[in-house]
C-alpha cells in the first residue's frame, strides 16, 4: 500500500509508523546563585550583550549595534537578537544590506574560526554563493588560504570542521548540518528605520553533535559563539549593481564579524552511574519543567532520577499494573484511577502548563513581512484538524485526479476562508505566497491531545461544524470524519482519516504518490511540533525527485523553504513555545474573550478547575468553564506514584514532589527553577502535594479523624474506599485504590482545619478541599519558597559546594504505543 490510508487508530497514524523515540535529554548541576530563589521574569536577563560594527575597507559597520539578548544559561531555545543603526535594506529582491548569523564552537577565547561555524547549507533565497561556503576563485583578493578546488570539490569552499570527526571535504557534504535542521540564518533584513530583530535557535550538543555545546568537558559545559557577520552594499571591491554574491566566510566578510559567546547549561549524563536510578513516565508538559529540576535533584540526594515521555495513558497502566521494571511515578492529565485489588496511589499537583498554537509567518514579498498577531476560532481549528482544507490533502490542484469532489465548495486552505480572513485583516492579499496547509500535530496519544477536542466541543459552532452543519459560507466538514463522532467523543489522538491518494507528475514521466500525511506530517510530539515550528519547516514531503529504483521512477521529499517564506503552524505546549520564543495565536474562551497563555490566565483557568468525578482533589481541565480571562487549554501535569514501592524509591520520589513544589516553582533561567512558560503552582495545590508526598513517604494514609494509618506497602488499605475522596476534601491529599481509606494530615494533624501557613519539612498543615482565589495563591515569593523549602535549598548548596556534582534528566521520548500494554 501507497502512502498512509486510513488512519484513525493510535498505531495506524503515520506512513511508517512514529518509532520509538528515546532521547536522553540531561543538564548537569549548576550551584544556585544567590538570589536565584527570587521569580524572574521571561523577557528578563542581566547576560545580554551588545557589540557594536566596525569600519571596513568598503562598508562602514561603525554605526551598527547588535544586541543578543541571553548570553548565559543557555539550552535549545529561542533567543532574540536586535539591531540599530543599520541600513535599510531595499523593498524588493536586492540583497544587500542585511546580517548573517550563524552558531559556532571553538575553544579560544578569541572566538571561532570560520571552519568551526553552522553555516552554508540553508537555502539564500535565489542567489548563488552568498548563504554557501563557496569562494568563488578571485572573487576575493584578501582570501589567501582557500583559492583553488580541492581533489573532492569543484570550487574553493571552507570545509566544516566538527568539534569531532573529519572535515567536510566538498561544498555539498551535509555529513553534520543540512537546510533543514541547520539553524544559520543567512538573510535578516534591516528596515527602513534601520533597526531589525530575530529569534536565533540555540542547539546544544544534542540537535548539533557536530558543534557540542553543552557538552560536559573536563568538568565543565562547552561554550560556543554565535557570529554576526554584517553585510552592505559593496561586493568586495566594486559597488555591486544588484544582490551581493559572496559568502559570510569569504575573508573580507569574515573580518567584519562580530563575535557574542554563548554559555549553555550542561548536557550529557553526569549523575554518579552508581547511583539508583528513580524512573518516571509521563506527559511531555513536565518536561522542560523536569530537565531544570533535575539538576538540582541530583546533587540533593542519594538516587538519580529518569523522566521517560510517554502516553499517559501508558503510564497509567504501568502504576496500576506494575512489573519489576515499571517506573515508580507517573506523570498525568487525567488521573490514576484506582483498579481491584491494586494498590493505593497518592497524587500531587507538579506543574502548570497549557497547549498553544505556535506559528511562524514570514513573507517576504509584503511591506509587513513577519505576521505576529493571529486569532483561532475553535470552527477553525476543527476545520484544521479534519483535512477539511483541499490543500490539506491535496498539494497542486495539477496532480491527478486534481482537487477532490468531497472536498468540492470548501477553501483551498485557511488563508483562502473568509471566516479567518475576517479575523485577521492583516492576512488579506496573502494567499498566493501561503505554504501552510494544516497544522502540525503530535502523533503521539495524550490527554492533551483529547483536552484539544473537549475545547472544540465546548464551542457551539465548532461542535456543529464537526457533526456536519457547514459554516456560513457553505464550508462543511471532511466527510471522512463523520462517523468519527468528533462533535462528541473526544480522542486521545488526531486522526488522518482521509485515505485519498494524489499522483504527481514529472519531467520524463517520473511520479509518485502522497497523502495528507506527507502534506501535513505528525511531529513525535507537542516539543517536536514547536521545533518545527521554530525552524519553519513541517516536515512536509510532497517535492518530486528522480529515484531509478523506485518503481515509478520518483519519490517524495522535502525541503525548508528560503528565509523569509517560511509559514508553520503546529500544537505545542506553552513552556516549549516560550522557550522557543514562538507567536502564539489567541484562542477565544468561554467568555468569547481571546486570550494567549499566560502566568495570569493559566492561574485563573487552574482556580476554575472542578476536582475528576472520580478521584477527588485532581483538577480536570474544563474549557467550557474558562472565563473571565482564563485560558481554555490550561492543563495541570500531576505525579501519581503508588504507596507499594520499597521506603526508599518512596523516600525519594517524596522528595522530588517537595522540590518540584517548593523551590522548583520560583520561576527563571538557572537551572533548579521553574522554565518561564509554566505558571507557579498555587498555594492550594502546593500544600496539596507535601501532603501527598509525606503520605507517599510513610506508605500509608490517614483515615480522616482516626489518625491511623490506613494502608501499608503491600497496597491494601483498610477502611471504606470511598473515604479517600472525602479524606482529600479534608485535607488535600489525592489517593485512589481499593479498599483505601483516604487521607488527610499525614502528620497527624487535624483534617478537617484550615490553611495554617507555609508548609514545612514535616509536611503542611491540613486544609479545607477548596481552592484558594487565584489572586491570593499565585507566583511564589521569595519568603514563600526559603520557608517551605529552607531544608532543600540548604541540602543542595551544601551538596554542590563540596562535591560539585552536575545532575542530568534523561528525557526518554518513547515510542507511542497502544495504552493496554505494560512493562
Amino acid at each position: 500500500m501507497r502512502g498512509i490510508r486510513l488512519l484513525t487508530r493510535p498505531a495506524r497514524r503515520t506512513a511508517g509508523g512514529i518509532g520509538a523515540l528515546l532521547t536522553a535529554v540531561a543538564v548537569a548541576l549548576v550551584p544556585l546563585p544567590q538570589g536565584a530563589d527570587q521569580a524572574q521574569a521571561a523577557g528578563t536577563d542581566s547576560s545580554a550583550r551588545t557589540l557594536s560594527g566596525t569600519k571596513g575597507p568598503y562598508d562602514d559597520f561603525s554605526g551598527l549595534s547588535v544586541t543578543v539578548h541571553q548570553t548565559a544559561h543557555l539550552r535549545n531555545q529561542g533567543v532574540k537578537v536586535t539591531w540599530t543603526g543599520g541600513k535599510p535594506t531595499p523593498q524588493g529582491a536586492e540583497y544587500v544590506n542585511f546580517l548573517q548569523i550563524m552558531q559556532c564552537w571553538g575553544d579560544s577565547p578569541q572566538g571561532p574560526d570560520r571552519e568551526q561555524c553552522d553555516f552554508g547549507a540553508v537555502p539564500s533565497g535565489g542567489t548563488t554563493y552568498m548563504g554557501g561556503r563557496v569562494l568563488p576563485k578571485g572573487y576575493d583578493p584578501h582570501e589567501t588560504e582557500y583559492t583553488e578546488p580541492t581533489a573532492t570539490s569543484y570550487s574553493p569552499f571552507v570545509p566544516f570542521r566538527p568539534v569531532e570527526g573529519d572535515p567536510t571535504d566538498s561544498e555539498y557534504d551535509n555529513t553534520y548540518f543540512g537546510p533543514n535542521d541547520s539553524n544559520a540564518q543567512p538573510f535578516l533584513k534591516t528596515q527602513s528605520d534601520g533597526t531589525g530583530e530575530a529569534v536565533f535557535e540555540t542547539q546544544t550538543a544534542q540537535q548539533a553533535p557536530h558543534l557540542g555545546c553543552g557538552a560536559v568537558v573536563s568538568g565543565s559545559p562547552r561554550s560556543c559563539w554565535l557570529v554576526v557577520v554584517p553585510r552592505g552594499s559593496y561586493e568586495i571591491e566594486k559597488v555591486h549593481n544588484g544582490d551581493l554574491d559572496t559568502s559570510a566566510l569569504s575573508r573580507t566578510n569574515w573580518d567584519r564579524r562580530m563575535v557574542f559567546p554563548l554559555e549553555f547549561d550542561p548536557v550529557g549524563d553526569t549523575c554518579a552511574p552508581d547511583m539508583p536510578e528513580r524512573r518516571i513516565i509521563g506527559s511531555e508538559l513536565l518536561t522542560d519543567a523536569m530537565s531544570s529540576w533535575q539538576t538540582v535533584l541530583c546533587a540533593g540526594g542519594d538516587a538519580r532520577f529518569t523522566f521517560t515521555q510517554s502516553g499517559e495513558e501508558r503510564a497509567r497502566s504501568l502504576i496500576t499494573r506494575p512489573t519489576a521494571t515499571s517506573p515508580g511515578m507517573a506523570v498525568t492529565v487525567d488521573p490514576v484511577e484506582s483498579t481491584t485489588g491494586g494498590p493505593a496511589v497518592v497524587h500531587a499537583p507538579l506543574a502548570v502548563n497549557g497547549l498553544a498554537i505556535g506559528f511562524l509567518w514570514e513573507d517576504s514579498g509584503k511591506p509587513v513581512e513577519w505576521v505576529r498577531d493571529l486569532r483561532l476560532t475553535p470552527r477553525l481549528l476543527a476545520k484544521a484538524l479534519t483535512q477539511s482544507y483541499v490543500t490539506s490533502v491535496n498539494f497542486w490542484s495539477v496532480d491527478i485526479p486534481g482537487p477532490p469532489a468531497h472536498l468540492a465548495g470548501n477553501p483551498e486552505s485557511i488563508v483562502r476562508d473568509p471566516e479567518f480572513l475576517e479575523l485577521n485583516p492583516v492576512m488579506a492579499g496573502r494567499a498566493e505566497r501561503s505554504s501552510v496547509y494544516g497544522i502540525v500535530v503530535p502523533g503521539e496519544n495524550s490527554d492533551t491531545n483529547r483536552l484539544v477536542w473537549r475545547y472544540l466541543q465546548s464551542d457551539r459552532d465548532a461542535r456543529e461544524f464537526l457533526q456536519g452543519k457547514p459554516d456560513p459560507w457553505g464550508m462543511k466538514v471532511n466527510p471522512y470524519y463523520a462517523e468519527l463522532d468528533l462533535g462528541s467523543v473526544a480522542p486521545d489522538h488526531f486522526p488522518k482519516a482521509d485515505p485519498t491518494e494524489t499522483t504527481t507528475t514529472g519531467a520524463d514521466g517520473i511520479s509518485a504518490v502522497y497523502t495528507g500525511a506527507e502534506v501535513v506530517p505528525y511531529a513525535e510530539h507537542l516539543h517536536d511540533a514547536a521545533q518545527r515550528v521554530r525552524r519553519g519547516y513541517s516536515g512536509q514531503t510532497t517535492d518530486l525527485v528522480a529515484c531509478p529504483e523506485c518503481g515509478s521512477g520518483g519519490k517524495l521529499t522535502g525541503e525548508r523553504k528560503p528565509q523569509g517564506r517560511r509559514q508553520v503552524a503546529g500544537l505545542v505546549d506553552a513552556a516549549s513555545a516560550d522557550r522557543l520564543r514562538l507567536d502564539i495565536a489567541a484562542l477565544p474562551n468561554a467568555d468569547g474573550e481571546y486570550v494567549k497563555p499566560t502566568n495570569a490566565s493559566l492561574l485563573e483557568a487552574v482556580g476554575q478547575m472542578k476536582d475528576h468525578s472520580a478521584v477527588a482533589g485532581v483538577k480536570i481541565p474544563e474549557p467550557a468553564r474558562a472565563k473571565g480571562g482564563a485560558y481554555p487549554l490550561t492543563a495541570v501535569a500531576y505525579a501519581a506514584a503508588s504507596v507499594d514501592r520499597s521506603a526508599e524509591e518512596r523516600k525519594d520520589y517524596a522528595r522530588l514532589i517537595r522540590y518540584a513544589t517548593g523551590a522548583g516553582q520560583a520561576q527563571g533561567l538557572v537551572p533548579g527553577m521553574l522554565p518561564p512558560g509554566y505558571a507557579p503552582l498555587p498555594r492550594a495545590m502546593r500544600d496539596r502535594a507535601a501532603a501527598a508526598a509525606s503520605a507517599l513517604e510513610a506508605g500509608a494514609v490517614t483515615a480522616p479523624g482516626t489518625g491511623q494509618a490506613g494502608g501499608g506497602t503491600g497496597g491494601a488499605a483498610s477502611g471504606a474506599g470511598g473515604a479517600a475522596g472525602a479524606a482529600d476534601a479534608a485535607g488535600g491529599l489525592s489517593q485512589t485504590g481499593a479498599g483505601t481509606t483516604g487521607g488527610a494530615a499525614a502528620q497527624g494533624g487535624d483534617p478537617s482545619a484550615g490553611p495554617q501557613g507555609t508548609a514545612s519539612p514535616g509536611g503542611p498543615a491540613a486544609e479545607s478541599g477548596q481552592e484558594k482565589p487565584v489572586a491570593s495563591s499565585g507566583a511564589l515569593t521569595p519568603a514563600d519558597i526559603l520557608g517551605a523549602v529552607r531544608w532543600v535549598l540548604l541540602g543542595v548548596l551544601v551538596a554542590g559546594a563540596s562535591a560539585a556534582l552536575a545532575g542530568p534528566v534523561m528525557l526518554r521520548l518513547s515510542a507511542r504505543r497502544r495504552p493496554a500494554s505494560a512493562d
